[in-house]
């Protein structure tokens, strides 16, 4: 009988102790009632990973080259599962950097990143809202006609949102109101109305004229006469909506010596429901008128500054009523 020596990978060449002599392993399958040990779930499996990255990592300090704490807000928040939302984009100009990321990747930049663009959809909106309130004044947009805002929108080259936010506070001042499904009425102004304005304004500020005319020194009052000038020029042009945001200025101005910006608030908003064009008149004032009404304001500031109690009254009272 021929010997037959150990072949290769026997265990007498590798070492390996399972070819030596034992019982042999049970290969039998497991029986129905054992435990299957809890298997790692995808969120420990992230955690983990984040774990190790975090004990690999080196801490950054001075003349490292990397600024302290970067390569702690590059890891997500324990307990939150970022790896299922969306990415929020950056703006351009900080796309293309180098991010801070897993180690032996390139070192974040120290540039600050640009800010994020504020879309300022007020500005948008108080634009609209001026030229609305000048498109009213000036007949533009008549009284008691209905009119939308994807149309002003295409008029004015903007989407129908600002255009309608504008309205809804035209509507809130009275000037409009709203049509439900086809957008925005012009009010049509009786003069019942506009007397009624007139009334409460008189009653408002009459008296404050009065007090400011006993204790505003007359060096004040003459501060104000460029923009008593400044109607005076807007009325010679003829044009009620130029005329009409110098005259309000000119009011505001007056009543801002009282110290008073809640009175100031209130009577600004009255002047301005005033103005508003009737359906008993016509469209825009002639310039004549317009002349008339801003010499009023000449006269006005003549009579506070000699002090001149009744005839600062009279020319208030008869002032309002021509509004």
């Amino acid at each position: 009988m021929n010997q037959v020596g150990p072949r290769n990978g026997s265990a007498g060449d590798t070492g390996d102790t399972s070819a030596e002599a034992g019982p042999a392993p049970d290969v039998r399958p497991r029986t129905a009632g054992a435990k299957v040990p809890p298997q790692q779930g995808a969120a420990d499996a992230d955690r983990e990973r984040t774990r190790g990255a975090a004990g690999n990592r080196v801490e950054a300090g001075p003349g490292s080259g990397t600024p302290q704490g970067a390569a702690a807000h590059s890891d997500p928040a324990r307990g939150e599962h970022t790896h299922s939302e969306t990415p929020i984009p950056q703006p351009r100009a900080a796309r293309g950097r180098p991010q801070a990321g897993a180690a032996g990747g390139p070192a974040p930049s120290t540039q600050p990143a640009a800010p994020r663009p504020v879309v300022q959809r007020s500005s948008v909106r108080g634009q609209i809202l001026d030229a609305l309130r000048v498109a009213l004044v000036g007949g533009e947009l008549a009284p008691g006609e209905v009119y939308s805002a994807p149309v002003l929108g295409e008029r004015f080259g903007v989407s129908a949102t600002p255009v309608r936010e504008a309205m809804q506070q035209l509507a809130v001042e009275g000037a409009v109101e709203v049509v439900p499904n086809r957008g925005f009425r012009v009010v049509e102004r009786g003069a019942r109305e506009l007397a009624e304005l007139a009334e409460i304004r008189v009653l408002l500020e009459v008296p404050v004229m009065q007090r400011l005319a006993r204790s505003v020194p007359a060096e004040r009052w003459v501060e104000l006469r460029p923009l008593a000038k400044a109607t005076a020029r807007a009325a010679a042009t003829g044009c009620r909506a130029t005329y009409v945001e110098s005259d309000r200025a000119f009011h505001r101005a007056v009543l801002a010596l009282s110290g008073n910006e809640q009175l100031v608030r209130i009577a600004d908003d009255l002047h301005r429901r005033a103005q508003w064009p009737s359906a008993t008149g016509p469209a825009s004032r002639r310039r004549a008128a317009l002349t008339a009404n801003a010499a009023e304001h000449t006269e006005l500031l003549e009579a506070l500054i000699n002090k001149d109690l009744a005839t600062t009254q009279s020319l208030v009272r008869d002032h309002f009523t021509g509004a």
